[in-house]
């Protein structure tokens, strides 16, 4: 049933069911329920060429998505997530409905308070949902918030080894074109550490769908100041690096 409203976007649905559905593209579902989401392709270059992972699947359309498996963990899948909440949580959706019942993102973004060093671990508490993308899964909110559970056992691993980590919320936003000085400046006083474009999307296919999910995100470039500062974030291979091969470790306990 439809809530109607004078703005399209927020006319939420409660029927769970579509026209179509992401169970109308399974052909074959997946031989493992755990995946790593993440969003740094030299990464994913590294361990192909040194043979660490294998290719799975790949997920045929205009854009492929080729899904990895480790050679010597084959419960463990690995991709490269696409930008924006339509493409990287619209696949999220897909792949749950190919058997994936426990994820972790990693990725990068932009920090909104200039002592985030570039590389330190945001733990994602939630999201302040400024997309569109999630308000066709969850009811309207200003917030949306990764499980409690799952959060813990990220934090709690992240604890237990002594690896450095914030928790805190993101801003989710479509438009990165348009994160301007005094919605930037608003998102702060809310409590957002990090701007990027995909957790409310992701959190919410989460929530609708029933299924563990949990984001690190490493603090990227900076836009808390008067310029833009790049920080040189894409070219920390070393960090990127030790991320994904974190998050093979933290998917397994979600």
């Amino acid at each position: 049933m439809i809530k109607h409203s004078s703005f399209p976007i927020l006319e939420f649905d409660t029927d769970e069911e579509a026209k179509l559905n992401p169970i109308h593209f399974v052909r074959e579902k997946f031989k493992t329920d755990q995946m790593i989401i993440t969003f740094f392709p030299e990464v994913i270059d590294r361990l192909i060429s040194e043979k660490v992972i294998l290719l799975e699947r790949t997920i045929g359309g205009e854009n492929p998505v080729y899904v990895y498996h480790f050679a010597e963990d084959a419960s463990t899948l690995i991709t490269l997530g696409q930008v924006g909440c339509p493409a990287c949580a619209g696949n999220l959706d897909l792949f749950h409905a190919m058997g994936i019942n426990k994820v972790i993102f990693c990725g990068g973004g932009g920090v909104l308070d200039k002592d985030i060093a570039v590389g330190e671990l945001l733990v994602v508490d939630g999201a302040i949902r400024d997309e569109g993308f999630s308000y066709h899964y969850i009811e309207a909110s200003r917030y949306i918030y990764t499980d409690r559970v799952v959060k813990e056992k990220i934090v709690r691993y992240l604890k237990d080894h002594d690896i450095p980590h914030i928790q805190g919320l993101t801003w989710t936003t479509d438009a990165i074109f348009r994160e301007t000085r005094d919605r930037i400046e608003l998102r702060k006083r809310e409590g957002a550490k990090i701007v990027e474009m995909e957790q409310a999307g992701c959190i919410a296919v989460a929530q609708f769908r029933g299924f563990s999910y949990g984001a690190i995100i490493y603090g990227g470039d900076d836009v808390s100041q008067e310029e833009w500062s790049n920080r040189s974030w894409r070219s920390r291979n070393g960090i990127r690096y030790d991320l994904v091969m974190l998050c093979k470790e933290l998917v397994k306990r979600i």
